[in-house]
């Protein structure tokens, strides 16, 4: 048992898919939790009175966990990916982080293109087209309070939504790249069936961290918005059925061996390796040249089309972090690695001098 108390507390929204990612973990791996709806430093509802002085992290992001330090002083923490692995030492049981090295860094690697390409998915449409801003800004806001005022309502749905459109440059969604973004998301409900007519999860038999990181999405994709929930019930009703089912997986018993290997990742697995390969890597790599050198914009090409975007520190830290998990193989696993990544033309995330 670890020092972090139980329950875990966190804070966060319904609409958020990293808050959902992270509730569908804490359930299936029994961890017991208290989960309060909003934002930290936010009103409380009168139901949660002990969460008044909880602390503020340095960015606002959903969900927010708390933890206390070394000193035992409770702290804000965000950022779902590195959460979910702190969370493996309150228990070793049922744990997210497949044991096969290679396998772990592959996890790592879809965990991080369902946090950071797939959420570019999901903004686009819910805040592109009519259907999806109207459903969206009438909802939002009553995920957090539903008996606020009709008067007050209507003022947050159009303060949510003209925010929202506004902030489509960030990732990246424009009139040149949207097709580029949708028909990436085409192609991964095809993977996802494929892959799915074989096997229950990601990883195998058993969840990684990768699949509560693309259900989050998910529940937004495929459950929420109206245009890409048409799209997934139309050609993976498979990815729709399997979302209801990440909800709650807390009954679902699991094997120690439940996990792929080396030697049995599938071709339905390589492919989405492959998908990454496409369109997540050559945006990771152009925005860290572009941090590095102190560039505002960055220009490259996903899917043999132009892709052009601002730059964000944030996602650089992503292509570092990736590169350290690589880095933390051993001489073999990296040699093993090396060769899974160049079959699917994923090397150059390593290798690419930025």
């Amino acid at each position: 048992m670890s020092e972090i108390p139980l329950p875990i507390k966190l804070q966060g929204a319904h609409g958020s898919p990293y808050t959902r990612k992270a509730l569908a973990a804490l359930r299936y791996r029994r961890l017991p939790y208290r989960f309060i709806i909003g934002h930290p430093g936010g009103r409380i509802e009168s139901g949660y009175p002990d969460w008044e002085d909880l602390p503020v992290p340095k960015v606002v992001l959903l969900p927010t966990f708390y933890f206390p330090d070394e000193h035992g002083v409770e702290q804000a923490i965000t950022d779902s990916t590195p959460i979910l692995r702190k969370l493996e030492a309150v228990s070793d049981e049922r744990s997210l982080i497949p044991t096969d090295p290679v396998v772990r860094f592959i996890n790592y690697l879809i965990e991080d293109y369902a946090d950071e390409w797939l959420t570019r998915c999901m903004f686009h449409y819910r805040w592109m087209y009519e259907d999806d801003i109207d459903k969206a800004g009438a909802v939002l806001p009553l995920l957090r309070d539903v008996s606020i005022p009709p008067d007050v309502h209507a003022n947050l749905k159009k303060i949510i939504s003209d925010r929202q459109i506004q902030r489509l440059y960030v990732v990246g969604s424009n009139e040149v790249t949207g097709p580029v973004i949708e028909a990436s998301y085409v192609r991964f409900l095809e993977l996802m069936e494929a892959h799915l007519q074989q096997f229950p999860f990601l990883m195998g038999e058993r969840p990684g961290s990768s699949d509560f990181g693309v259900f989050g999405q998910l529940t937004c994709l495929t459950h929420f918005d109206p245009t890409p929930m048409r799209l997934a019930l139309q050609m993976s009703p498979r990815t729709y059925a399997w979302v209801e089912r990440a909800e709650d997986l807390c009954g679902y018993e699991v094997e120690d061996s439940g996990w792929f290997t080396r030697d049995t990742i599938p071709e339905t697995l390589l492919a989405l390796l492959g998908e990454i390969a496409k369109v997540h890597m050559p945006q990771m790599i152009a925005n860290a040249k572009a941090v590095a050198s102190g560039e505002k914009q960055f220009e490259t090409t996903i899917d043999g089309k132009s892709w052009q975007q601002p730059s964000f520190s944030y996602q650089a830290k992503c292509l570092r972090w990736a590169r350290e998990e690589f880095s933390d193989l051993d001489t073999d696993d990296q040699a093993a690695a090396r060769h899974l990544l160049s079959n699917v033309g994923l090397m150059s995330l390593i290798d690419e001098v930025i």
